[in-house]
């Protein structure tokens, strides 16, 4: 029989090849936190200069989200055909290029449409990125590999606020884009020195000299190389096939539940850290003191993502989740309440941040684990992509609340329910155990 590399990286320890694998995928989800709040840094300065209503800027806030949803969904299927390695690069030349061209726009028009192929390569890079720290890491640091890469989003959020002020201030508006495009460009270069391409990829989809490369990567990582590679699962034969075997018997629950536990957990996520500051402002705190409620939430968001993986190296994946879920809801629940005293409002913030950000990270680190490698990325992308249509739906759901009366401390309450919902349906979430179609052990050509 075959010796399996997988197994042996399940259950071994970590070389500092994969661990460098993590901390790639890491800097690509910093891109995410700076891309998502690109437009919010730069939509006051974006509005003055063009004359835009609050409706058009508001297109042009949900336009990134659109194209993420669209990349996630339309892209990361692709990468469980031609490997993830390639896909990543190809999101990252979109994404730059976007970037850039967001600087040198001159209608709302085109900055819209640049916003939508921005976000697709973002959507694209971050379905292959968390499926690539997943599979490089052992089982027992597999939840902090995963939850280090949604630090990336809040390091990237928060520090992609401050680097907005000092280039608003000194350059104007065009030079946030020029900055996220340039840092984006950066790391091409990067990603083709340092990050393998999938494992499971190179053992399913077997493309030419997959033998030659899974034993240079096996020796990267310390380990024997293979005489043969194991007999591998069964892969969907193109996109459409791999997106009907997501709902196929044997996977269909799963794949339905992962899709709603991710639309809940990112539409409680959004509006947690769209509409924090204005709420703040509108339960008696001053604008700045608003604000300073919303970095807050970054802030703990960093502290949240690491803390669940750490958790989760020592207790089961899913139980941490549901703490961080029924913790969440929680303290939304008191969130408005402590408002009359700043410092409590300030604390609670910033825990509502860790643990909030924490279920985002605990589903990502969730979803490669429910699916075979045949099927993976396709799965953890549509999965993403779905949740950011609840990332889009719930800041306006909202805003319509808001404008029929009802409250903020209600709105919070709802939220609350929502991750309580998530809590209950993670219960019911299983990997998928079917058994593929297997094919006999054969050496690569």
């Amino acid at each position: 029989m075959a010796r399996s590399l997988r197994t042996e990286l399940d259950t071994g320890t970590m070389s500092g090849f994969q661990w460098t694998a993590v901390a790639v995928c890491w800097l690509l989800n910093v891109l995410d936190g700076f891309d998502v709040l690109v437009m919010a840094f730069t939509g006051r300065a974006v509005q003055t200069e063009w004359g835009l209503s609050g409706a058009q800027l508001g297109l042009l806030l949900s336009a990134g989200l659109v194209g993420m949803a669209a990349g996630s969904m339309l892209l990361a299927p692709w990468a469980d055909r031609i490997g993830r390695r390639p896909m990543i690069v190809l999101c990252l030349v979109l994404a730059s290029a976007g970037m850039l061209l967001s600087g040198v726009s001159q209608s709302m028009l085109h900055l819209g449409i640049l916003r939508v192929l921005t976000g697709i390569g973002i959507g694209g890079i971050l379905a292959g990125s968390n499926v690539i720290a997943s599979e490089y890491a052992s089982k027992r640091w597999r939840g902090l590999a995963v939850s280090l890469n949604s630090t990336g989003y809040a390091i990237g959020a928060t520090g992609g606020g401050v680097a907005a002020v000092v280039l608003i201030d000194q350059f104007g508006w065009r030079s946030v884009f020029l900055f996220g495009g340039v840092c984006t460009a950066a790391l091409i270069p990067l990603v083709l020195l340092l990050l393998p391409e999938s494992l499971d990829f190179l053992t399913t989809r077997r493309p030419a000299r997959a033998l030659e490369r899974v034993n240079t990567l096996a020796r990267r990582m310390r380990r024997e190389p293979l005489e043969v590679l194991p007999a591998p699962e069964h892969a969907p034969n193109n996109m459409g096939a791999g997106f009907l075997r997501l709902v196929a018997a044997d996977h269909r629950r799963t794949t339905l539940l992962l899709w709603l536990l991710f639309f809940l957990a990112m539409a409680g996520f959004y509006f947690i850290t769209s509409w924090t500051p204005t709420l703040l402002t509108e339960a008696g705190l001053s604008a700045d003191q608003g604000i300073t409620g919303g970095t807050l939430l970054n802030v703990g968001g960093i502290l949240g993502a690491a803390a669940l993986g750490l958790l989760a190296a020592r207790f089961a994946l899913r139980s941490v989740l549901i703490g961080y879920m029924v913790l969440t809801a929680v303290l939304l629940g008191v969130f408005i309440a402590s408002t009359s005293v700043l410092a409590a409002a300030f604390l609670l913030g910033a825990f509502i941040g860790l643990f909030a950000n924490g279920c985002i990270a605990g589903l990502y680190a969730l979803a490669p684990a429910v699916y075979g490698p045949g099927v993976r990325t396709t799965g953890v992308g549509t999965a993403i992509g779905i949740g950011r249509i609840g990332a889009i739906v719930s800041p306006t759901a909202a805003g319509a609340l808001l404008d029929l009366g009802w409250t903020p401390q209600a709105l919070y309450v709802v939220v609350g329910g929502i991750f309580v919902a998530a809590a209950a349906l993670l219960l019911l979430v299983r990997p998928v155990t079917a058994p593929e179609p297997q094919a006999s052990a054969t050496e690569a050509q």
